[in-house]
C-alpha cells in the first residue's frame, strides 16, 4: 500500500492490531502488579486517538483462565472508559450472525444492539490462557461478550471438525472476510489439518473482492514433530495472518514465499517470562485496508517495563576465572555485579524522556557454569538490587550448557502429509492409555474401569492441569458399580460379583453417550476440587510462592528459561440492526483447479501456557497414586502410577510441574 493510499477515507479500515495482553500477570507482585492494567489503558488510547474502526486481539486478553475480581474489574472500566461514545461506526456487518456469533446468548455485533452506545467495537478471540473450560464451555471472554463490550469471535464447537466462517465487514467499497481460529491445543489442530478437516468458507459473491484476514493463536515455531502449526497448513488465498501466542514482536509483515500470504506475529504486550524473545521491543500495529492493499503501522508502547537479558560463559575469561582458584567464586561475583551494572545504567538513559515507563527494569544475567565452576548463592546476592531491580530473587541464572545431539530424523514432507497422514502424527494420550490396558497382562487390565474413561481422564489431567480429574474419575464409575450391584442384589459370591462387574463395564462401553456423561460428570466434580481448594489455597502469599531453591539452581541443566501469536450513522444509546440476521451465502474457500460449480470448501487443511502449575498441582503420577486409597479386592502386580509413567514416556508428555 502506497503512501498515497494510506490516506483516511471512507473506504479505508483503520484497525488497531494487539495479541497477548496477559491482563492481570502478576497481579500480587508489589512492583509490577499493574504493568499490565497500564499497557492496557495506552492499548485502548491509542486506539481511540487514531479513531480506528475496531480493535483486533489474537487471543490470551487475560492470563488466567479464571481472573480475578480485580482483573475483571479493570478490563471492564478500561473498555466502558475509550469503547462507549457517541461515534458512530462506519462499517457494517454483511454475514450471518447467527453463525459468527452461535454460541452466545446475543448472537450480533454488539455495536448493533440498541441497548448500548459503541464507539470502538472489540474483536477477539480466545488463547491458550483463556480458553473456555468446565460443562459449559465458557471463558472470560464470554463474561465481556454477555457484558457487551467484546465480540467472541473464531469459536469451535467441535473437536472433529472445524468449519471457520468469517466474519463480512464492509466500509464504503472496502470488504473484509475476517477469520478467527481460538486456541486449540497445537497436537490436536496438526491432526485435524492433516487429516483435512479443518474447512474454512469463503464468500459466495465475488470472493476475490475480499481481502481476507486470519486471526490464529497457536505456536509458530516448531517445538517438536506436531506440537506447532506450519504456515503450509493455511489456505493460500488468505491476504493477512495475525499470528498470537508468540511473545517476539515481529509484527512488520513477512511474506510466505509458499502461500504468497503475508503473517503479522505482533506478540505480547507485557514481559512474562525473563526469555530472549522478550527483549524485543513491545508494539501494537495501526492496520489500514483499502480494498486489496494493506499497511502496518507499527506504534510502540511506552508503558511497557524495560526488559535487558544477557548471557555470559565462564569459560570464555580463562584471564579472570580458573576453577581452581579457592577465590573464583568471589570473581565470579564481582563480574556479575559489574554487568549488572552496565545494564542498570543501559536501562536509565534509554528511560530518559518518558515519564510513562515504570522505575525499576527487568534485569536478567544468564551465566553458563559450565567447565567446572560453581554457582554461587542468588538470594543473597539479589539482595543487592532490591531497589533498583524489578524482579530481584531471579536477577541471576545460572545454567550448563547442553550438547545437542546431531538431529538424524529427516524434515517433515509437509506435501505428503496432504494426502497421506503419518501414524506418529495421530498418537494421543487417550489412545496409549487404551491401548496399553487392551495389551497389557491379565493382572494388570481394567476390571471395573474404563479405558476410554481413563483416558479422558489423563488428557484432562494434561491439557487443563486437572489434579482431581483421575481421581474422581475413579470414584465415580467405582460408586456407579456398586449402586448397579445393590440394585441387582447379586449374592455376596466373589465369582458373581466378578461377572457382573464384567457385564456391567461390557455395556457401558457399548453405551457411548452414557459413558460420555460419566466423564463429563467426572470432571464437574473434580473442577469443584479445584475451586474449592484453590479458595483455600489464596492464603499463600506471592513471596511464598516465588521462592527460589538454590539446589534447583544448580540442578538446572537446562540454558532455557521457562516460557513459558459502507458509512452507517445512529444515534445515541441506539444502533441499527441490520446486519444482524442477514443470510450471506457461504461457501469453501476454492483451490487450485476447481471443478464444477455450486458450494465448494476448502478442505485442504495441508498436510497452545506454556502453562506453569503452582506448588499446590500434584504431579500425574501422584494422582494415580491416591487412587490406591480405594479399597479394592484385588491387589494387581503393577500398580496404576507405573502404568501411567509408562504411556507417557511413550507419549513425550510432560507431566505438569509440581
Amino acid at each position: 500500500m502506497s503512501p498515497a493510499d494510506t490516506l483516511d477515507d471512507e473506504n479505508t479500515f483503520k484497525i488497531l492490531v494487539a495479541t497477548d495482553i496477559h491482563l492481570g500477570f502478576m497481579e500480587k507482585d508489589a512492583v509490577r502488579g499493574n504493568d499490565t492494567y497500564v499497557t492496557l489503558d495506552e492499548i485502548l488510547r491509542l486506539a481511540q486517538e487514531n479513531e480506528v474502526d475496531f480493535i483486533l486481539l489474537g487471543g490470551d486478553l487475560f492470563h488466567e483462565n479464571k481472573p480475578s475480581r480485580k482483573t475483571l474489574h479493570t478490563c471492564l472500566e478500561l473498555l466502558r472508559k475509550y469503547c462507549m461514545g457517541d461515534r458512530p461506526v462506519q462499517f457494517e456487518i454483511l454475514s450471518d450472525q447467527s453463525v459468527n456469533f452461535g454460541f452466545s446468548k446475543f448472537p450480533w455485533v454488539n455495536y448493533q444492539d440498541g441497548n448500548l452506545n459503541i464507539s470502538i467495537p472489540v474483536f477477539s478471540i480466545h488463547g491458550n490462557h483463556d480458553d473456555p473450560t468446565g460443562a459449559d464451555a465458557l471463558c472470560a471472554l464470554d463474561v465481556l461478550s454477555c457484558a457487551g463490550f467484546v465480540n467472541h469471535f473464531g469459536r469451535s464447537m467441535s473437536v472433529e471438525k472445524i468449519d471457520i466462517s468469517p466474519v463480512l465487514l464492509q466500509k464504503g467499497s472496502t470488504k473484509i472476510a475476517l477469520y478467527g481460529l481460538g486456541s486449540i491445543p497445537d497436537e490436536r489442530l496438526y491432526r485435524m489439518f492433516v487429516n483435512k478437516k479443518v474447512t474454512m468458507l469463503r464468500p459466495k459473491e465475488d470472493e476475490n473482492s475480499w481481502f481476507n484476514l486470519f486471526v490464529i493463536h497457536q505456536n509458530r515455531s516448531k517445538h517438536g514433530n506436531t506440537n506447532f502449526i506450519p504456515e503450509q497448513f493455511l489456505d493460500d488465498f488468505i491476504d493477512l495472518v495475525i499470528w498470537g501466542h508468540e511473545h517476539e514482536c515481529k509484527i512488520a509483515p513477512t511474506k510466505n514465499e509458499q502461500q504468497l500470504f503475508y503473517v503479522s506475529q505482533p506478540g505480547s504486550s507485557v514481559v512474562t517470562s525473563l526469555s530472549p524473545g522478550e527483549t524485543v521491543k513491545k508494539h501494537v500495529g495501526l492496520l489500514r485496508i483499502k480494498g486489496r492493499k494493506m499497511n502496518m503501522q507499527k506504534i510502540p508502547l511506552n508503558t511497557v517495563r524495560q526488559f535487558f537479558m544477557e548471557d555470559v560463559v565462564l569459560a570464555d575469561h580463562p584471564e579472570i576465572f580458573n576453577p581452581d582458584n579457592p577465590k573464583v567464586t568471589q570473581a565470579i561475583q564481582s563480574f556479575c555485579l559489574e554487568k549488572i551494572k552496565e545494564m542498570l545504567e543501559n536501562a536509565e538513559r534509554e528511560r530518559l524522556g518518558n515519564s510513562q515507563q515504570p522505575e525499576k527494569p527487568l534485569i536478567r544475567l544468564r551465566v553458563d557454569y559450565s567447565g567446572g565452576f560453581e554457582p554461587f548463592s542468588v538470594l543473597r546476592f539479589s539482595q543487592k538490587f532490591v531497589d533498583r531491580v524489578a524482579n530481584p530473587k531471579d536477577v541471576i541464572h545460572f545454567f550448563r550448557h547442553r550438547e545437542q545431539k546431531e538431529k538424524t530424523g529427516e524434515e517433515i514432507n509437509f506435501g505428503k502429509l496432504i494426502t497421506k497422514p503419518s501414524e506418529g502424527t495421530t498418537l494421543r494420550v487417550e489412545d496409549l492409555v487404551k491401548q496399553y490396558f487392551q495389551t497389557a497382562e491379565k493382572n494388570v487390565q481394567l476390571s471395573l474401569l474404563t479405558e476410554r474413561g481413563m483416558g479422558e481422564a489423563v488428557q484432562e489431567f494434561v491439557d487443563k492441569e486437572e489434579k482431581d480429574a483421575i481421581e474422581e474419575l475413579v470414584k465415580y464409575q467405582l460408586e456407579k458399580t456398586q449402586r448397579f450391584l445393590k440394585e441387582r442384589h447379586i449374592d455376596a459370591l466373589e465369582e458373581k460379583i466378578d461377572e457382573e462387574v464384567r457385564r456391567f463395564r461390557e455395556s457401558r462401553q457399548k453405551n457411548t453417550n452414557e459413558e460420555d456423561d460419566e466423564v463429563r460428570e467426572a470432571m464437574t466434580r473434580a473442577r469443584a476440587l479445584r475451586f474449592q481448594s484453590e479458595d483455600s489455597a489464596s492464603a499463600f502469599s506471592a513471596e511464598d510462592l516465588m521462592s527460589i531453591d538454590l539446589a534447583e539452581q544448580m540442578a538446572d541443566d537446562s540454558d532455557e528459561d521457562t516460557s513459558a501469536a459502507a458509512s452507517r450513522g445512529r444515534g445515541r444509546g441506539r444502533g441499527r440492526r441490520g446486519g444482524r440476521g442477514q443470510n450471506s451465502a457461504l461457501r469453501g474457500g476454492s483451490q487450485r483447479g476447481r471443478v464444477g460449480i455450486g458450494l465448494e470448501t476448502s478442505t485442504r487443511g495441508r498436510s497452545s501456557k506454556a502453562t506453569t502449575s503452582t506448588s499446590r498441582n500434584m504431579s500425574i503420577i501422584d494422582a494415580f497414586k491416591s487412587t490406591r486409597q480405594q479399597p479394592s479386592r484385588n491387589v494387581a502386580t503393577k500398580n496404576y502410577s507405573e502404568v501411567v509413567e509408562h504411556i507417557i514416556k511413550q507419549a513425550h508428555v510432560p507431566e505438569p510441574n509440581s
